[in-house]
């Protein structure tokens, strides 16, 4: 069985939109934060019907989690429409509020679109890196990760090309879910590579306090994807990331931001 699949989704709880997510790693580490991300949309989801895939979700961060034990979430239907539907989600452990999240779900309509690029290849060439850090919590046997950070053009540009090795069932909500969870991975470090530190290194109070995802065309997560991000801003403590989730065939599949704090010690 697959571990990746079990860290994404969730189970009911024991009153009417309650959901438990289970524990992430090893007992005495921080709980990671793509698995709020992911665990906090599937039980959103798990309340509308399938005809209404995630549109976007934004997640705020308010205490480290855990990650030796499960999470509580409970949902509030906030609106029901006819085309669109929008949840909140709290995660809980041990009576402690962990985050808060906004989904938004809508019935595919027709309109102008558009959004591709240059098909960004494969990473068959490049080498299987692993996160550019420790990753405890990450069940690292069913993902293959390689990063490339590019300064080349006077910024800096991390590359994080990803893809499940596992076999994923067919629905597409299953490859949205691991797209939330893997794309977390050390995210807000571009906003410390810019000034020559890193997450790794530690020199830096460092952690996601807000994420925010719009979801535009399905991904597939079984094939290759890039998560191209970049920092145009920090000041106060503070430092924003931004990224463009690519499929191999050029589409921009997913736009992502990332607040976190990266304050001196």
């Amino acid at each position: 069985m697959s571990v990746l699949l079990d860290l994404v989704d969730v189970s009911p709880g024991d009153e009417d939109d309650t959901w438990l997510g289970r524990a992430s790693g090893p007992a005495g580490k921080r709980a990671y934060g793509g698995q709020f991300a992911a665990q906090s949309l599937a039980a959103a989801a798990h309340t509308v019907g399938a005809d209404r895939p995630p549109t976007n979700m934004h997640l705020q961060f308010l205490r480290g989690g855990e990650a030796g034990d499960p999470v509580r979430y409970t949902v509030t239907r906030v609106f029901d429409g006819r085309t669109s539907a929008s949840r909140r989600v709290e995660s809980w452990q041990d009576g402690r509020l962990l985050t808060t999240a906004t989904v938004s779900f809508s019935t595919p309509i027709t309109g102008p679109d558009h959004g591709r690029l240059a098909s960004p290849g494969s990473a068959d060439g490049l080498d299987r890196t692993g996160p550019p850090g420790p990753a405890p919590s990450l069940p690292l046997d069913e993902l293959d990760i390689r990063v490339t950070d590019d300064r080349s053009g006077g910024e800096f540009v991390r590359r994080l090309w990803w893809r499940a090795t596992v076999p994923l069932p067919a629905d597409l909500l299953t490859h949205t879910l691991v797209a939330a969870y893997v794309t977390d991975i050390y995210m807000i470090d571009p906003a410390l590579q810019v000034h020559g530190h890193s997450m790794q290194a530690r020199t830096h109070r460092s952690g996601t306090t807000d994420s925010s995802m719009w979801f535009h065309q399905p991904v597939r997560a079984d094939e290759w994807n890039v998560l191209e991000s970049r920092s145009p801003a920090a000041a106060r403590g503070r430092g924003l990331v931004t990224g463009s989730l690519i499929g191999a065939d050029g589409v921009i599949a997913a736009t992502l931001v990332q607040e976190g704090l990266i304050a001196d010690r």
